[in-house]
């Protein structure tokens, strides 16, 4: 249902389409992205060529999406690698692989020297996947042993979140959650960690 107005015109949001943006608007609107959310060079660009296929150019010459991204990544308003790190950290914890964290910094528009410094070492690898096994009840944390079919299940869905085969294998078939956790603490050993 349509709704009328109060004054019995037009619906209510059929008004005016948006006016074409300018270069102020443009930065305006590029501020209140990065103000807002956690971004990279990339995703910025994107936002602000979308808005301008939404609403159009009304500026001089063509659209300065690249310039403008490149004074915000210059006055520091957006970090590429601050990005990377926090959005690693972030999936890490959350119990994702480092496949699938690279692959999200990858459509993030992270550029592959990026990439690389952010890599996590073996032991923050086998946490993510600790805590993967944790929140999906896989392996020990199950409620029962489970039978090869579900323990391929489980390793499947290991391996959906980006994690290594060998250790989705060790997780599934760790004897006990003490294991699993001593699996997990025994990198920290060897990194030089604990």
């Amino acid at each position: 249902m349509v709704r009328q107005s109060p004054e019995g015109g037009r619906p209510r949001g059929a008004g005016r389409a948006p006016r074409p943006l300018d270069a102020a608007r443009l930065e305006e609107l590029a501020l209140a992205y990065v103000a807002r959310f956690a971004t990279s060079r990339a995703k910025l660009e994107a936002y602000l060529a979308r808005k301008l296929r939404e609403r159009g150019w009304d500026g001089e010459g063509e659209a300065p999406v690249a310039a403008l991204a490149a004074r915000f990544v210059a006055a520091g308003y957006v970090d590429d690698a601050a990005f990377a790190r926090a959005k690693a950290g972030s999936l890490l914890r959350r119990g994702y692989g480092q496949r699938r964290v690279i692959q999200a910094l990858g459509a993030a528009g992270i550029d592959e020297d990026v990439r690389a410094q952010v890599r996590a070492g073996e032991h923050e690898r086998r946490l993510a996947a600790l805590t993967m096994a944790r929140k999906r009840r896989l392996g020990p944390f199950g409620p029962q042993p489970a039978g090869r079919a579900a323990r391929e299940k489980q390793v499947a869905a290991m391996l959906r979140a980006g994690h290594a085969l060998d250790s989705a294998r060790e997780l599934v078939d760790a004897a006990s959650v003490e294991a699993a956790e001593d699996w997990a603490a025994q990198a920290a050993e060897d990194d030089g960690c604990g």
